[in-house]
C-alpha cells in the first residue's frame, strides 16, 4: 500500500543521499512558491533531484482528507511533484488516497436515525417536504454536527453582509473543519439535499453562509482566485482531486471520466472552505458556480473560462 507523506518522509531524511536529494527539491518547490525565476542550471537540478526520488517511497506516496498534520503531508507531496504545476491546470494527480466509494454514498436516513436511537427523532416524520431542513435536524441529533455546524455558523455570521467585519479566513477555516470532521453521512445531507421547492433550495444554497463564504462586494477575476488558490497547499490539493475526479467525459453512464459520481461530489465538498469555495448559484436550481468573472482577461480569457467551466458545465459534477 502507498506510505503516506509524513512517514515517507521520515525515511528519507534517514537516508544521507535522500536526504540531500529532497533538501534541493525544497529549495526548487520554496523558489517556486515564491515565483522566483529558476535559471537552466537550476531548473536541470530540481529536474534530476524529482527524477532521482524515482525509487523511494516519496514518489508514490499520499494524504488522507481527514488526517491530523494534513498540511505538513500535502506540503510533502507538493515538494516531490512541483514540476506538475508548472501549467495552470496540470495537476490531474490528487495527492488524496482513495476517493469514495458509489455504495458508501448510499445512506438513507433511517439507517442514520437508527444511528442515533434514543434521540428524538419525531421532528424527522415532520420535515418530509423540506429535505434541507431535515438535513439539518438529523445533524441537530449529532454532538458533534451541531456543534461544528454552530461553530462555522457563528464565524461566518459575524458581521455578515459588510466585508469589513467578516473574517473570511476564519469562516473557511469553520467550513473545513465542519466538512473534515463530520461523518460524511451527514455532510453531505445538508449539502446536497434534493429541493422541489425555492424555500427549500434557499436554506441548500445558505448551507456555507455564502456572504462571507463565497460572496466577495464585486466578483474578482477567476484567475485571480486560481492564483490564490494555488499558493495555498489545501486549495492546490483540494483543485488537484477535484480536476482528477470530476473531468467529465460523454461516453461514461456518470459523466465522469473516473466512472465515479460520489468522488466527484466528495472532491466538491473538499474545497468548501477554500479560496475556489462553489455554491449553488440559485434557489431554484442544482447549477453550481464559483464566484468570479471571466469579463476583462484580456488574452488569458480562454484560460479563465477553463476555470469557470469545470463548474458550470460540467456534465460529471
Amino acid at each position: 500500500p502507498r506510505s503516506d507523506c509524513i512517514a515517507a518522509e521520515q525515511l528519507c531524511l534517514s537516508d544521507p543521499t535522500c536526504n540531500a536529494t529532497y533538501r534541493t527539491l525544497e529549495s526548487c518547490a520554496l523558489a517556486k512558491t515564491r515565483l522566483l525565476p529558476l535559471d537552466h542550471d537550476s531548473r536541470v537540478r530540481c529536474l534530476n533531484a524529482e527524477l532521482d526520488l524515482g525509487h523511494s517511497s516519496l514518489l508514490h506516496c499520499r494524504c488522507q482528507r481527514r488526517m491530523r498534520r494534513q498540511e505538513h503531508c500535502l506540503r510533502v507531496f507538493w515538494t516531490v511533484h512541483s514540476s506538475m504545476t508548472d501549467g495552470y491546470l496540470s495537476l490531474e494527480t490528487s495527492p488524496y488516497e482513495n476517493p469514495a466509494i458509489e455504495e458508501h454514498w448510499k445512506t438513507d436516513y433511517n439507517k442514520l436515525a437508527a444511528l442515533l436511537s434514543g434521540r428524538d427523532c419525531s421532528q424527522l416524520a415532520a420535515d418530509a417536504t423540506n429535505p434541507c431542513l431535515k438535513a439539518t435536524h438529523v445533524c441537530n441529533l449529532s454532538k458533534k454536527c451541531v456543534r461544528l455546524r454552530t461553530d462555522y455558523a457563528s464565524i461566518c455570521t459575524k458581521g455578515a453582509g459588510s466585508e469589513d467585519t467578516c473574517d473570511r479566513r476564519k469562516c473557511h477555516r469553520g467550513l473545513r473543519n465542519f466538512f473534515e470532521k463530520v461523518p460524511e453521512d451527514f455532510t453531505r445531507r445538508i449539502l446536497f439535499c434534493p429541493c422541489q421547492d425555492e424555500l427549500c433550495g434557499e436554506r441548500r444554497r445558505k448551507t456555507i453562509v455564502p456572504d462571507c463564504s463565497f460572496q466577495y462586494s464585486t466578483k474578482p477575476n477567476c484567475l485571480w482566485l486560481l492564483d490564490s488558490c494555488l499558493e495555498d497547499h489545501i486549495c492546490k490539493s483540494r483543485l488537484a482531486d477535484f480536476q482528477q475526479n470530476c473531468q467529465p467525459a460523454d461516453m461514461s453512464a456518470h459523466g465522469c471520466s473516473q466512472h465515479s459520481h460520489a468522488a466527484c461530489l466528495q472532491a466538491y465538498m473538499g474545497l468548501i472552505g477554500t479560496p475556489m469555495t462553489p455554491n449553488y448559484v440559485s434557489n431554484s436550481s442544482v447549477e453550481v458556480s464559483l464566484w468570479c468573472t471571466c469579463e476583462s482577461s484580456g488574452n488569458q480569457k480562454e484560460k479563465c473560462d477553463q476555470i469557470l467551466g469545470m463548474f458550470e458545465s460540467n456534465k460529471c459534477l
